[in-house]
């Protein structure tokens, strides 16, 4: 080895390395542009891939009402156990009587491993609820948590007896505390004695949910929720507003008052598995409007709730027929009025009087209400405009959402905004689930948008990898991309939402998502500190940033340089976001007009050298970003951020002004 030879070619690199273009950029700091709207970085949340029942939703137990197709799916019964229907509540009629098997060394009971067993901590509390009445006198049951085998034989490892008093039905509440970690427990009710018992709604949720809410959501799953800072939060779909039909469509009256009589609903995804067709994804509604907007107020962003405009799935329902008569909507429309004052209405009103019943006396403070999800054409125009104009005379400050259906361009996309101009919404929802190209070349996208009529709510987006739909690095990394055209055309792009949000490892219809769980741990993906470094560094105004003269948004001559920046008059920063797309080192220079003297930038970095890697359940911190700190220099008459960003990095620079 000639070591001569070697340092030599170290020092030529190092030499050409300093001749390496380095770019330019001008940020006028003095002079704010358009605002950038608190609602600017959100998220939204459909029940697919078990993101409600089995996910966010704090609920252990899977069909607890006995209401599935199957009444008894989810549970494993022994000895005598039926299933009855004339239960006390009428939305939901369906209970089991469990009686004395006719031999005492046999038992009567039953059985739930929850969604694929049920995951319990050491030390935690779980709280058992159910409704129960003992028609011939005074009876017992035992409740227990066991291990799915043990020595081949389930073996309980907390036991508590209930006893239920003659007579009527009544609701019963204990606690369990697990003495140890399980990730596959299940529950099982066992008959004491020869009296029967009827139960009906068995629940079990963590003592310690999302703020200690009784009916209340996953602890960890809601605050990673919280930890984004979303502005806006969109529910409760997606294709599941509009169902598979109109039976199936989402009611968002079905979904309010006491969980025990709330009717469950068909999943619109349990059809589409992938091969995986599941008969028992049913959406229990305990994750319900009132819990939505709940979680909004707890999450401190606005909610935006999303009702059907009279129409079905249009990928499954084609014809006209299928659809409600523009002459029938009338119930549709007053179901819009009525939740505005479910949100918003005081105490005295019908709607708002229900929510006070339900714990939330104070009104939600509802502004936005989208109409009608991912539709298109004749279809869905004609069928929105009676809604506009009912909600515009009785509700004129509410801002209403319509769709430029599912396609980011062609011809059905320009019909839907020629439309949406026409009726008159105030925000054009966009999806478009699409490859690592177009999010590369459309980063200008919305530059050329007219700055008149309805603002843009980019309400569902993903970066989908040709043949490789998962959450890998480089395909979070071109969302990060795109995104800086979002926050420059701030004047126009008012709301985006990554999608879909939830899935559970085992059970899912839909990749990429954003934070993946199984029934004990989940991880972030990539894509969901893209959107964190965004939300966490909005700023309040837009700041022109610009490379000879042009945005920076990978045009020819900027070498897979994508940036933007925003001013924060909170606390005065400069925010500077660049994403360098290119698979070799980028120098850039960062002209701060404006400021002076010399700066320290708070600098989060998120970078990787393998492109296809992932955070997983096993690696759930693989890929984070890093924060760290670093010095701007003083320029002749600005401060300057001088940095090497290294290949396929995405960076923010934060500076006090």
């Amino acid at each position: 080895m000639n070591l001569k030879l070697i340092a030599g070619a170290m020092a030529l690199s190092a030499a050409l390395s300093s001749f390496a273009q380095t770019h330019v950029m001008d940020v006028n700091t003095g002079k704010k542009g358009a605002p950038i709207q608190k609602t600017m970085y959100g998220i939204f949340f459909e029940d697919i891939n078990y993101g409600a029942d089995g996910g966010l939703y704090g609920e252990l137990i899977k069909n607890r009402s006995f209401e599935f197709k199957q009444n008894l799916m989810g549970w494993t019964t022994f000895g005598n156990v039926n299933v009855k229907d004339d239960g006390p509540f009428e939305r939901c009629p369906h209970y089991v009587e469990v009686t004395y098997p006719g031999h005492d060394d046999r038992r009567s009971g039953l059985q739930n491993d929850g969604f694929g067993g049920i995951s319990l901590k050491q030390g935690d509390s779980y709280r058992l609820s159910l409704w129960a009445k003992a028609p011939q006198g005074n009876a017992s049951i035992q409740v227990q948590l066991i291990d799915q085998v043990t020595d081949n034989d389930p073996q309980d490892f907390v036991s508590q007896e209930l006893k239920i008093t003659s007579g009527e039905w009544k609701k019963y509440e204990i606690i369990l505390k697990s003495p140890k970690n399980d990730k596959e427990a299940s529950l099982r009710i066992t008959l004491n004695g020869k009296e029967p018992v009827c139960l009906e709604h068995i629940s079990l949720f963590p003592v310690n949910t999302f703020k200690n809410r009784k009916n209340g959501m996953r602890a960890d799953l809601a605050q990673a929720l919280a930890d984004l800072h979303p502005g806006v939060f969109r529910f409760p779909g997606g294709c599941i507003v509009e169902g598979a039909d109109l039976d199936s469509r989402y009611q968002w009256k079905n979904t309010i008052g006491p969980v025990e009589n709330r009717p469950i609903n068909e999943n619109r995804w349990q059809y589409v598995m992938k091969n995986r067709f599941s008969p028992d994804y049913y959406q229990s509604y305990g994750l319900g409007f009132f819990e939505y907007f709940q979680l909004s107020e707890d999450i401190g962003a606005e909610p935006l709730p999303v009702l059907n405009v009279g129409m079905v799935c249009q990928f499954q329902n084609k014809e006209e027929s299928a659809h409600v008569p523009v002459d029938e909507l009338q119930p549709y429309i007053q179901d819009c009025l009525d939740l505005i004052e479910f949100a918003n209405g005081d105490t005295t009103t019908t709607w708002g009087h229900k929510r006070a019943e339900m714990g939330h006396p104070a009104p939600f403070n509802l502004k936005y209400i989208a109409v009608g999800n991912e539709q298109w054409e004749d279809f869905y125009f004609k069928r929105l405009k009676p809604f506009v104009k009912a909600i515009r005379e009785k509700y004129p400050d509410i801002k209403i959402i319509g769709t430029s259906g599912p396609s980011p361009e062609g011809e059905s996309y320009e019909h839907g905004w020629k439309a949406m101009r026409e009726i008159g919404a105030d925000l054009v929802d966009e999806h478009f689930y699409s490859s690592e190209e177009w999010f590369l070349n459309n980063a200008m996208r919305y530059d050329s948008y007219s700055r008149k009529g309805p603002k843009v709510f980019a309400g569902e987006y993903a970066c989908h990898g040709v043949g490789k739909k998962w959450n890998h690095y480089e395909t979070s990394l071109y969302e990060a991309a795109f995104m800086t055209g979002l926050e420059r055309n701030a004047d126009v792009v008012h709301m985006a939402t990554y999608a879909p949000l939830f899935a559970h490892v085992k059970m899912w219809q839909w990749r990429p998502d954003m934070i993946w769980f199984d029934n004990t741990n989940m991880f972030k993906s990539v894509s969901y500190y893209v959107q964190q470094m965004y939300s966490c560094n909005k700023g309040t105004n837009v700041l022109k940033l610009t490379m000879n003269g042009k945005p920076v948004a990978g045009q020819k001559g900027q070498d897979g340089l994508y940036a933007t920046a925003a001013a924060d008059n909170g606390d005065g920063s400069v925010i500077v976001k660049v994403v360098n797309t290119n698979k070799t080192a980028q120098s850039v220079s960062v002209n701060l007009k404006g400021i002076k003297g010399e700066k320290t930038a708070k600098v989060t970095t998120l970078t990787c050298n393998d492109l296809n890697a992932e955070n997983t359940i096993e690696e759930p911190e693989k890929i984070t970003p890093k924060e760290s700190t670093m010095t701007c220099k003083a320029g002749k008459s600005s401060t300057v951020i001088e940095d090497e960003i290294a290949p396929m990095t995405f960076k923010v620079y934060r500076i006090k002004k």
